[in-house]
């Protein structure tokens, strides 16, 4: 395996850094709140990279994700990829990906999913009925990516269901989805649930999954970054607390958790890239995204000492962020008792080479 980014990744990757670098600012943050940052949206989007996603890949969409990661950017980038350009350009039928693929491009259309803790039924005629408790930035979409009880996968407009909003510990401008007997399309077309429609899921949940694992690596390698960056300027005792051995082992178990959730995000996304299972790979990436992600936000408020309890400190982000990719599309107890039954029934058989 080989995970040297191509020409165009690395191009996608700079330019994504010095967008999110430049327009995610603590300021800017501060002043948008818990919503999404228009400005920034059209930014990228004029920029190409939603675009760009469908010839990088999920690998490269996970490098992307790093950089908004770093800089915690209120933005539906990771949703509207996911649940819509991958999701639409891998499963969607010709219809579909001629008519939402442009959209998704240029932003005009923002995709959003809700795959796990749904109570949806589908009629007899394609109607939708049941709720979505918590759907992140679905605020901001336009289309919603909906699984059923049977694991279907189905396309609701925003304007035809009842959206609330609700508040998250992370600002992902997230709301309430209820439908009632609500329109829908299934994805793939009406032909596309004879058989596939469990393997459809399936694809989806596992590039959910890595592809947010890759946005915990961003998230912990920002707030490691801030960590280092306090510790070696702020002293006691006459020294920076950066030369303390105790500051030091804490940095450096918090970087390599980093570089773990990483390299497994790395993986799973390369295999789905070059049509290799990966679906214990993505459950592996999503396992560290959660247990270790949850130690490296800790780790990096702790390193401030008394400025990490401050709630309007930049770290506190990385602190939120980090908490609630923990627990999206499952805690790490969750994952590994999955992980763990995938391979009692031999569904992880030939990916040895991990």
């Amino acid at each position: 395996m080989d995970f040297t980014p191509t020409e165009e990744q690395t191009a996608a990757r700079e330019l994504a850094a010095r967008i999110f670098g430049d327009l995610s600012t603590h300021e800017r943050l501060t002043a948008v709140g818990t919503g999404s940052d228009g400005e920034l949206w059209k930014a990228l989007c004029e920029a190409g990279l939603p675009a760009a996603v469908e010839d990088i890949g999920l690998l490269g969409l996970v490098l992307l994700l790093e950089e908004q990661g770093r800089t915690t950017a209120q933005v539906p980038f990771a949703a509207s990829c996911v649940y819509g350009l991958l999701a639409v350009s891998a499963h969607g039928s010709a219809e579909q990906r001629e008519r939402l693929l442009p959209g998704i491009a240029d932003g005009s259309v923002v995709m959003t999913g809700a795959l796990s803790d749904t109570a949806v039924r589908a009629g007899g005629s394609g109607e939708l009925s049941g709720v979505a408790s918590v759907v992140p930035w679905l605020r901001d979409a336009t289309h919603v990516l909906v699984a059923d009880e049977e694991h279907r996968l189905w396309l609701v407009r925003t304007v035809d269901a009842r959206c609330e909003p609700v508040e998250l510990t992370a600002p992902w401008s997230a709301g309430r989805l209820t439908l009632d007997a609500t329109p829908a399309e299934p994805l793939g077309g009406v032909d596309a649930y004879d058989e596939t429609y469990d393997d459809m899921y399936d694809d989806v949940l596992a590039t959910a999954r890595t592809a947010f694992a890759g946005l915990q690596a961003g998230v912990c390698a920002g707030s490691v970054a801030r960590a280092v960056a306090y510790t070696n300027t702020r002293e006691q005792f006459g020294q920076p607390l950066a030369a303390k051995q105790g500051v030091q082992l804490r940095a450096a178990d918090a970087h390599m958790d980093t570089e773990a959730i990483r390299v497994t995000a790395y993986e799973a996304a390369w295999r789905r890239d070059e049509g290799l299972d990966h679906a214990a790979h993505a459950l592996t990436a999503a396992w560290w995204a959660s247990e270790a992600g949850h130690r490296v936000v800790h780790a990096g408020q702790h390193l401030h000492g008394g400025m990490g309890a401050d709630l309007e400190h930049p770290v506190h982000r990385h602190f939120l962020w980090g908490r609630q990719l923990d627990a999206y599309l499952g805690c790490g107890s969750e994952l590994l008792q999955e992980l763990g039954e995938s391979i009692v029934h031999g569904e992880g058989e030939g990916e040895g080479d991990a």
